[in-house]
């Protein structure tokens, strides 16, 4: 039976990413059920102890949706017009957060998406780490409260991710360039490597570590790409025809000899390759900013979405006290050094906002 003093999570989905939230949650002290449509996959979660065989019901308060994209929002629909206590709390995990976002009509629903995952697949390649130190976007929007995203980042927090809040158009537009054309990419190399390999057999003994780490998400499962990737086409086709340009130029350089454009574009690649923002986070030296917040729709979107744009990581968010029709502060924990950027960049935007060291 499911404790009473132990928050209770359901999650329906038990593949890769859904079993290795289960685990993370079970790890902080939380209690976790769950389901799978495929009765195989659920007696395997339930013999390894992944998840209990309790039922969703009224003493959860947390349900993770980890399903194929273009199942959640049915799922997610369904799930909160049969449960309406306010306190419970939805959220999912897909790549692509949009058509989601769009369709589930509800303020106890915040779309997520971990970046996150492994060339393992399914159940058997999950981990209570998996979230250590990764991103964790969440898109919340003009109906998400405070208290709803807080609790939400909170949890996230627990089991090791770095939040960030992200404009739903926004996140698909940047993880087709970030997620999902690189998975074409390195598949399209993968099987081109395989084709010359019929002739060449040598050639895949010649692969050194560039090419292998060029090619490791071409390991993953395929299953689920299709699906993510045909719900985001319009930024996967455009990122595909924006590096189909740089490519052919690159072509066009090599033809003609051209070496300082080749050079160049070698170049800036290094530089910017390491300066990619690093997966550490400090939390040893906190500063709190003091967000004084009215109870119009969206305050909390743009408030978090700020120190998103700025990359700055909010380690901790708190609401000071009640701001349902009132208004009301959030106390928002971040890195002592990026505090004054988002001091500045939400004074900007009209709020009031205090530091404290």
């Amino acid at each position: 039976m499911t404790s009473p003093d132990r928050p209770r999570a359901y999650v329906i989905g038990l593949g890769l990413i859904g079993a290795s939230v289960a685990l993370a949650l079970a790890q902080v002290g939380w209690s976790v059920g769950g389901e799978d449509r495929d009765a195989d996959v659920l007696r395997a979660a339930l013999d390894a102890g992944v998840v209990d065989g309790e039922p969703l019901d009224d003493t959860t308060t947390l349900v993770v949706i980890a399903t194929p994209a273009s199942s959640v929002a049915a799922l997610a629909s369904e799930v909160l017009a049969r449960h309406d206590d306010e306190h419970l709390l939805v959220t999912d995990v897909a790549g692509v957060k949009g058509s989601i976002v769009a369709q589930v009509d509800d303020a106890r629903f915040v779309g997520g998406h971990p970046m996150a995952g492994s060339e393992q697949r399914g159940m058997a390649g999950a981990r209570a780490d998996m979230f250590r130190g990764c991103t964790w976007v969440l898109t919340p929007t003009a109906r998400t409260q405070p208290t709803t995203y807080g609790r939400l980042h909170g949890i996230l927090r627990d089991i090791g991710a770095n939040v960030v809040a992200v404009n739903a158009a926004d996140h698909d537009r940047l993880v087709a360039l970030a997620s999902h054309v690189p998975h074409l990419l390195a598949g399209a190399l993968m099987n081109e490597a395989a084709r010359a390999a019929e002739q060449d057999a040598v050639l895949l003994q010649l692969a050194a570590g560039g090419f292998r780490d060029m090619t490791r998400i071409a390991a993953g499962d395929p299953a689920i790409w299709p699906d993510v990737l045909f719900e985001n086409r319009a930024a996967v086709v455009q990122t595909l025809a924006s590096l189909e340009t740089r490519l052919g130029a690159l072509r066009t350089a090599l033809e003609i000899g051209d070496r300082a454009l080749i050079g160049e574009g070698l170049r800036t690649a290094s530089v910017a390759r390491r300066q990619l923002p690093g997966r550490a986070f400090n939390s040893e030296r906190l500063a709190y900013l003091r967000v004084a917040v009215s109870d119009q729709p969206g305050v909390l979107a743009s408030v978090t979405m700020a120190a998103s744009e700025l990359l700055v990581n909010i380690y901790d968010i708190e609401i000071a006290h009640g701001i349902e029709g009132v208004g009301g502060t959030l106390l928002l924990a971040v890195d002592a050094d990026q505090a004054a950027r988002l001091l500045e960049a939400l004074s900007k935007l009209g709020f009031a906002v205090g530091l404290e060291p």
